[in-house]
């Protein structure tokens, strides 16, 4: 007896970012399960899917936002709930993805806490990663599986292309993040410049510009804004520098504290735009900000998995970096 198997899909989501995982699924055209997720007296999480899950392949939608060591463990306890109700396959969707700047050991006796947080999910019974801008490329090596590394650059660059006319320059805020400046730089047919910085004793000091910016309109693009010391002192530079009007971009919304302020109160700075990746909420609501959306990217990254299709053609091959 010959059996046809039928692939189906499920898609949940932690607590950490619902509107976010509501979107992806609308996207989907599918409805969010219901992992009911409940915490006992005493803090520890509880999760217990409603339906069958058996034979499934299931998605699991979770960014490690504050608190992130909770966002984080509830994430691996939905997966862990999810292999031992027999789903077929287990995707962790990680739209931000925690501790990914303690990717290498900078000084003796530190931990590579990238690396665990992959170890984490992998123990957990996650068989792939889906998540959107990396800090760091090497991290899709720290997981013994498929990752698959999203980029929001195509809705930065249909946001640029629609809003930003005239004569632009994008700008790195850090000699480290020249390359993807330069690959936006080019899609988008704009000059690129960057900023040379020194760090002394956690204090961000901007020394130098890296390219014709006097008289233009800067963007300065970065993977993600935290506590805005960086970006705002390239901002402050670049005007010192003869630029006209500077804007921030970054994948991540952070917004550690004192970020909001230090945005809010910057002269050099008069937009700032990020995607959904991590929530904002109201207390971070300020008129310079703007969010957009990269759930349709996320949603077709899903699809791609789900029907076993290349996920690198959504972005024209160049996805992986």
């Amino acid at each position: 007896m010959e059996h046809v198997t039928k692939k189906r899909l499920e898609v949940y989501a932690g607590r950490s970012h619902e509107p976010l995982a509501t979107e992806i699924a609308g996207h989907l055209g599918v409805t969010l399960g219901r992992p009911n997720l409940r915490e006992f007296a005493n803090g520890e999480i509880h999760c217990r899917y409603e339906e069958s899950i058996r034979g499934a392949d299931v998605f699991i939608i979770q960014t490690h936002c504050a608190p992130v060591n909770d966002s984080l463990m509830e994430q691996c306890i939905m997966i862990d709930a999810a292999k031992r109700a027999s789903a077929k396959r287990i995707t962790a969707v990680v739209p931000y993805y925690g501790y990914s700047r303690q990717d290498r050991k900078a000084e003796g006796r530190e931990p590579i806490s990238a690396k665990l947080v992959a170890n984490m999910i992998k123990v957990a019974g996650a068989n792939r990663i889906v998540s959107v801008d990396l800090h760091s490329g090497q991290i899709q090596g720290f997981f013994d599986g498929p990752v698959d590394h999203l980029q929001a650059m195509p809705v930065i660059e249909a946001y640029l292309e629609r809003e930003c006319g005239g004569d632009v320059v994008v700008v790195s805020p850090d000699t480290g993040r020249v390359k993807t400046g330069e690959r936006l730089a080019q899609h988008i047919d704009a000059d690129l410049a960057s900023v040379y910085k020194q760090r002394s004793r956690g204090v961000v000091e901007a020394r130098g510009v890296m390219g014709d910016v006097r008289g233009r309109r800067c963007v300065l693009v970065d993977d993600m804004i935290d506590t805005a010391s960086t970006i705002v002192a390239a901002a402050d530079i670049l005007m010192e520098n003869g630029a006209t009007d500077v804007w921030a971009m970054a994948t991540h919304g952070v917004l550690s504290d004192p970020a909001t302020d230090r945005l809010k109160n910057s002269s050099a700075i008069s937009r700032v735009v990020v995607t959904n990746t991590l929530p904002l909420p109201p207390e971070k609501q300020i008129d310079k900000i703007e969010v957009l959306s990269v759930a349709k990217i996320i949603a077709d990254a899903i699809d791609a998995v789900f029907e076993d299709t290349s996920v690198s053609e959504i972005f024209g091959g160049q996805n992986q970096s």
